[in-house]
């Protein structure tokens, strides 16, 4: 593994806050960091994030953060959402949240189109809620665009032109998806590269408001407000080598099969999930239908999935290095310096 981060030593004032605050009752963190002579107002609540690639052990360190903050999770994570699609997901066991309540997971059925901006808002009412209860939102995931529109808003947009997207629907059966992403590419490089290039949808729409609006997306999306106006978001990112990911994300797509992802898709087909579900169409569950559907062997499959999460992974870290005011911390989530590097460095940002 690359070469973790290292830190300095804490003074004794902020290791004693840091004793104090592991023996509180939640929702006392407040309190805990006022005694660190640390100015956190009532006019000025907060939010936590961990973001970062997949596999990086974002899960893990959000639930030892809420542990010690006396916190609830926030998660922002685009696959997550959809009842029933646990194992390709990668959604944390109940056992592994340590009775840490985790929001926006499990909130729609698999044929619901679940959009940036409602999550925006459902992100932020959840946020909401968690401060009124006074505890702290820890904000967990790694999907960009959702990150996005809850810290800087999302612009209200055009409405559906069903005849346009037919059109674009139709091209992309003849010429092949690839070939709206190279149109996006054209008109909106920056939406091209968070965007992936088998997702016919985002891509449809981001062709539809430049043609409808005549700007793109990337465009609209700066002149947005954020629904978090009033909080101050504290950021954190993780990020490991490339080698580091392969190994992790390699472990991971075993542990899915192990687990039972094909059996999983067996009974989701069977309960009736049509094949054109949203969550079917995303990374792990395409390749695993493909597969069942004798398109290629599992080997390859396997591999395949690897692949995919390793381009997936530097597309991640490729969109998070752009967002503004992001701490960086060079360690896997579950390594215990993880906790101590944020924790320190939230008592020197607040």
């Amino acid at each position: 593994m690359g070469e973790f981060l290292s830190h300095a030593t804490f003074d004794a004032d902020a290791a004693g806050w840091l004793d104090r605050a592991a023996d509180r009752p939640r929702g006392s963190y407040h309190r805990a960091l006022g005694e660190a002579g640390v100015s956190v107002g009532v006019a000025t609540p907060f939010v936590v994030a961990i973001l970062g690639p997949t596999a990086t052990g974002k899960s893990t360190l959000g639930v030892a953060l809420a542990e010690r903050l006396g916190g609830e999770v926030v998660s922002c994570d685009s696959t997550a959402v959809y009842r029933g699609f646990d194992i390709g997901t990668d959604k944390m066991p109940m056992d592994d949240r340590r009775g840490i309540l985790h929001h926006l997971i499990d909130v729609v059925d698999p044929t619901e189109q679940y959009t940036a901006a409602r999550y925006a808002r459902e992100a932020a009412g959840a946020i909401q809620q968690i401060t009124n209860a006074k505890k702290t939102p820890i904000l967990v995931g790694g999907t960009g665009l959702y990150y996005r529109a809850l810290t800087r808003g999302l612009f209200p947009g055009p409405g559906r032109d069903d005849a346009f997207r037919a059109r674009l629907s139709r091209s992309a059966r003849r010429h092949g998806v690839v070939w709206l992403h190279r149109m996006v590419a054209r008109v909106d490089p920056a939406s091209a590269r968070r965007i992936q290039p088998a997702d016919e949808r985002r891509l449809i729409r981001a062709l539809e408001v430049f043609f409808l609006t005549k700007r793109s997306l990337t465009d609209h999306f700066a002149e947005t407000r954020s629904p978090l106006r009033e909080y101050r978001v504290v950021s954190f990112a993780l990020r490991l080598p490339s080698s580091d990911i392969a190994r992790r994300v390699t472990r991971r797509v075993d542990e899915q099969f192990a687990g039972g992802l094909l059996d999983e898709i067996r009974r989701l087909r069977e309960g009736g999930v049509p094949l054109d579900a949203v969550p079917f169409r995303g990374l792990v569950y395409r390749q695993a239908v493909e597969h069942l559907q004798g398109i290629r062997d599992l080997a390859s499959t396997r591999e395949l999935i690897v692949r995919e999460n390793r381009r997936y992974a530097r597309r991640q870290l490729i969109w998070f290095r752009k967002e503004p005011n992001l701490d960086w911390v060079d360690l896997p989530g579950e390594h215990p310096d993880a906790l101590t590097v944020v924790l320190q460095r939230l008592t020197d940002r607040l």
